[in-house]
């Protein structure tokens, strides 16, 4: 459900996760516990969801997890929200094409060079084999 709320937009599906495993005495996988979610996405990751997604296709996502309980008519109800900070396909099990959303205005930022990512090393660097080098404009990936 994709909807536009007094605090913003929003955008709410339901998400079951069923366990599987191999059963050895059936020589087969084996579907175990459903357990299902409700996750709630925000802002513009309503709007990309809402715009992306149908009933069915797997999903990944991640979040904060919030477990509540509460009495209705005298039972006792579990309920396990997802207050989703990033959602996407699972392409585990297919293929997905992603095309950038359109820009939208914020403040403007200050705008910052681009590092020079091949700027030899300076003299006082003395190049150990093995051992990464850092320079004050690239990081260095181990």
């Amino acid at each position: 459900m994709y909807r536009e709320m007094a605090s913003g937009l929003s955008a709410r599906f339901r998400l079951a996760v069923t366990a599987r495993y191999w059963d050895r005495e059936k020589n087969s996988w084996t579907d175990g516990h459903t357990n299902f979610f409700t996750v709630w996405a925000n802002r513009q990751l309503a709007t990309n969801t809402a715009a992306s997604l149908t009933v069915g296709e797997p999903v990944i996502v991640q979040g904060r997890l919030k477990v509540r309980t509460d009495v209705r008519e005298g039972q006792s109800w579990t309920s396990a929200d997802i207050d989703a900070v990033a959602i996407g396909h699972d392409l585990a099990w297919g293929t997905s094409a992603f095309r950038r959303g359109g820009k939208q205005e914020t403040t403007a930022s200050p705008s910052q060079p681009e590092p020079n990512w091949e700027s030899p090393p300076s003299d006082s660097d003395e190049a150990r084999p093995g051992v990464p080098q850092q320079t004050d404009n690239a990081p260095v990936l181990t």
